[in-house]
């Protein structure tokens, strides 16, 4: 098993599209700091009413998950996609007879990929940020570092998890537009429609979004629905929900 994974890893870290899609992460956090510069100058210019609403808003990296979920979620379906599309699913299928260990290797390599990619984008936006806005009340970067760690942990795992359900899409859809176009909706549809939803149904559609667990893992939502057990739980739901059913059609299928 070490040595598929080790295989699977080297795959992924020599693909061109995974060069391209860290780019994008790092380009989406240096527009989050430019936000923040923008911002900064703004809290300047307010008055003190004004000033008020703009030390209450959510951290920039808490706003930017969403993309940052798009961009992994785009490396996961590539993991796989690629493969189908040049045919090296076969080599791949032929050294490795056992379909489950071939998943499981692309999972912990995406995975783990994905996991840094975004505690990476997600610390280092929160820090550049808190650098940018210097003592300026903005709540969310006042706080001692250590009671981010939280929420930037439960942003970190969010963002790995897209790049899994995009595994996962992949894997049972076998087409990286469709892969794609599935996990765009999963991240972006739910916080849409709960919009239009009338309350309590509203809360509970963006609660369970990819989008809106993070900050009742982490304890930080206004009005949680979910508590921080379950909130992880429905997280981790998402993850082995998509890798459970690319599974069976894995193993259902002809390559």
């Amino acid at each position: 098993m070490a040595a598929v994974l080790a295989a699977e890893l080297l795959k992924l870290r020599t693909a061109r599209s995974t060069s391209v899609v860290l780019a994008l992460v790092a380009v989406i956090a240096a527009l989050g700091v430019l936000m923040a510069a923008s911002g900064a100058n703004a809290f300047d210019a307010a008055g003190a009413a004004e000033r008020s609403r703009w030390a209450a808003v959510a951290p920039i990296e808490q706003e930017y998950l969403a993309f940052w979920q798009v961009c992994l979620a785009v490396l996961g379906a590539l993991a796989v996609t690629a493969e189908y599309g040049s045919g090296m699913i076969r080599t791949t299928l032929a050294a490795v007879p056992r379909r489950g260990a071939v998943l499981a290797a692309k999972a912990g390599a995406v995975g783990a990929l994905a996991l840094a990619a975004g505690a990476v984008a997600v610390v280092g936006t929160h820090v550049a940020v808190r650098a940018v806005l210097g003592d300026r009340p903005f709540d969310a970067y006042t706080a001692p570092m250590a009671e981010t760690v939280p929420l930037l942990a439960a942003l970190s795992a969010a963002a790995a998890v897209a790049a899994l359900v995009g595994l996962g899409a992949g894997v049972l859809l076998r087409s990286t537009a469709g892969a794609i176009v599935a996990a765009v909706a999963l991240i972006f549809a739910p916080p849409m429609i709960a919009r239009f939803l009338a309350e309590p149904w509203a809360d509970r559609v963006a609660a369970g979004s990819l989008t809106g667990l993070p900050a009742q893992i982490a304890g930080t939502a206004p009005d949680p629905v979910l508590g921080p057990v379950a909130a992880g739980a429905v997280l981790a739901a998402y993850a082995v929900a998509a890798l459970a059913a690319g599974a069976v059609a894995l193993h259902r299928r002809d390559v």
